[in-house]
């Protein structure tokens, strides 16, 4: 969330940044400065009361010790309800766009650079579910049987570039000092309401709620826990509640996780295959920084993920997403748009978001530094979305017979040059 002193400080930058970002409600400012005032007010008042009820005990004075004691048992309470409702109405408060990120919906994002031309086949290219199902290597029809529409059985060669993308990313950023971890698939209420996603809407579509009943004393339990909706979810709040050392950051890790979502309201091609559906996997950057570190954190983060691409031979677009575009805890994002002939068009297949210290208050992750503790800055990005990848490989390393020619950086790992019927 906001720090209070950053809004008071910078009423009118907090406000101009909720409104190009397009958030709905920028009078909760005013609300927050409201609550502020008054919690500082009751604040100044029960510590004054606590005085005087300390002076009158240490003179034994009875009678004035009550009479403070009744002042304080309904000065408390209304002290602690106004924290409280202070502390939702920030929880409801969107990180503030940085300067250079543009304003408005999501048409006004802006193209950085192109990198890579779209391939001319000189037939009429495929799409990926045409491809993987000659090939017999995307099953979505048994997959329907078994599960229900918008899952997949990857078989085969797809199988086999799963491995070879994870193998390469983990290889590649290990390299560059990242730690990788293989993190939980659940998580906790209080952690999805930290991360702050949830207070940005959709929440129906990023989570499967599932009741785990646990048996405690013969009375019954329940314990919530929520499927990640992507890679970070699981990643960003690990070191919840902790100091770091500063000598240990920039704290690098690259996560390989299943990810689960909804997909409601998505229509069309994008239900076909393997582009929108309910479980994916994806190979995930998450860094902990020092505030000064941010930007060239973030942009070396996205040097990997093009590093990735270009390895890969892929086309791709870069982006940075308008502000109405954006996480409710993101400060920028910057895409990958990857060509896929299939749709003749660029797709996201990366994301690389610094959500500056918004996440970290949240859950309360700092570092000890010369000055006192200080707020990590989280940032946190896509090394490969995997069934996206494939479906890039698949469509732009296809051939006229209907097979497919693996990139030559993943071949070490599937073991062929071509998947073939």
């Amino acid at each position: 969330m906001l720090d209070i002193q950053f809004i008071r400080d910078n009423t009118d930058k907090v406000k101009k940044g909720l409104e190009k970002r397009l958030f709905p409600d920028v009078e909760l400012v005013n609300k927050v400065l409201d609550l502020d005032e008054k919690k500082r007010k009751l604040i100044v008042e029960v510590e004054d009361l606590r005085a005087q009820r300390n002076k009158a005990a240490a003179e034994k004075d009875i009678e004035t010790g009550k009479k403070i004691k009744d002042k304080l048992s309904s000065s408390e309470p209304e002290l602690e309800k106004i924290e409280k409702e202070l502390k939702g109405v920030l929880l409801n408060i969107p990180n503030v766009p940085l300067s250079d990120v543009p304003e408005g919906p999501e048409e006004n994002k802006k193209i950085l650079r192109k990198v890579g031309e779209p391939k001319r086949f000189d037939f009429t290219p495929k799409d990926h579910l045409e491809l993987g199902t000659a090939l017999g290597i995307i099953d979505v029809e048994r997959a329907s049987k078994i599960s229900g529409t918008r899952f997949a059985y990857l078989k085969g060669g797809a199988a086999l570039l799963e491995l070879a993308l994870i193998n390469f990313a983990m290889e590649k950023l290990i390299k560059n000092g990242f730690t990788p971890v293989f993190p939980p698939m659940l998580i906790k209420k209080e952690i999805t309401d930290q991360l702050g996603y949830w207070h940005g809407g959709g929440n129906a579509n990023y989570y499967y709620v599932l009741d785990f009943i646990e048996e405690e004393g013969g009375k019954e339990l329940q314990n919530p826990l929520y499927l990640v909706g992507t890679g970070e979810h699981s990643v960003v709040p690990m070191h919840s509640g902790e100091v770091l050392n500063e000598r240990d950051l920039p704290k690098k890790y690259v996560a390989f996780s299943s990810c689960f979502r909804r997909e409601a309201g998505s229509y069309g091609k994008d239900t076909k295959g393997i582009l929108r559906v309910h479980q994916f996997d994806k190979v995930e950057m998450v860094v902990y920084s020092k505030p000064e570190d941010d930007k060239e954190i973030h942009e070396k983060m996205l040097s990997y993920s093009e590093s990735l691409m270009k390895d890969l031979g892929l086309p791709y677009q870069v982006v940075v997403l308008a502000a109405g575009d954006i996480g409710f805890p993101t400060a920028k994002t910057i895409d990958i748009e990857t060509w896929l002939p299939g749709q003749g068009k660029y797709r996201e297949t990366h994301s690389i978001s610094t959500t500056t210290d918004y996440q970290a208050r949240r859950l309360n992750i700092k570092y000890k530094s010369t000055e006192g503790n200080k707020f990590v800055h989280i940032l946190n990005g896509t090394a490969f979305a995997i069934g996206r990848t494939i479906i890039a490989i698949l469509e732009n390393y296809q051939q006229k017979d209907g097979s497919v020619e693996v990139p030559e950086v993943l071949r070490k790992w599937v073991g062929k040059d071509k998947i073939t019927a």
